[in-house]
């Protein structure tokens, strides 16, 4: 089945998009090309049922299995040798990318408690968006009486776009709470 976000994008916000953006071919509108949902897991990389606890909570959130990363190198005053676990990390793509996303804007990010939006410093170079969530809990999938930790989650939206303005208008489209800037 075809995530209804995916339905609305293609008949409704392309041509929002290349009617703002002044774009003439529909391939040159910006779109999402994958998510990269990350953990880290701080003090806790070492002991592995806290690890376990971390991989199911964000197999729940994301709805596929992640992927345990290492540190690549030793740094002595992080206290972090080369090999040991660092965190967890999951790349959406395809109808999931959708369905996190609108479980992301309607139900996870309504939840967080005195939120106030989106900042538009999110948007880097590659005009890609991130931002981070610092309770895990918002997510309704997560049973709040078995965490034994409330950790943060980094999300990066990795755009197909030519511009920063672009990006902007693509998460406004899609419904991203985004504050503007305040003089």
């Amino acid at each position: 089945m075809i995530p209804r976000l995916k339905i609305s994008y293609e008949k409704e916000i392309v041509a929002k998009l290349m009617q703002k953006l002044s774009v003439k071919n529909k391939h040159e509108v910006p779109k999402i090309d994958k998510i990269i949902l990350n953990m880290g897991l701080g003090e806790d990389a070492s002991d592995n049922k806290k690890l376990k606890a971390c991989v199911d909570d964000m197999s729940l959130i994301a709805g596929q299995k992640p992927v345990v990363t290492k540190f690549k190198k030793s740094i002595s005053n992080f206290k972090t040798r080369k090999g040991s676990n660092a965190g967890v990390k999951v790349t959406l793509r395809s109808y999931r990318m959708y369905e996190f996303i609108d479980r992301l804007i309607n139900i996870a990010l309504p939840r967080i408690k005195d939120f106030r939006g989106l900042s538009l410093k999110g948007v880097d170079s590659s005009y890609n968006y991130s931002f981070g969530i610092k309770e895990h809990i918002v997510f309704p999938e997560v049973n709040f009486d078995k965490v034994d930790k409330i950790r943060g989650i980094d999300i990066t939206i990795v755009t197909i776009s030519k511009s920063r303005e672009g990006t902007i208008e693509l998460l406004k489209e899609l419904n991203f709470p985004i504050i503007q800037k305040q003089n």
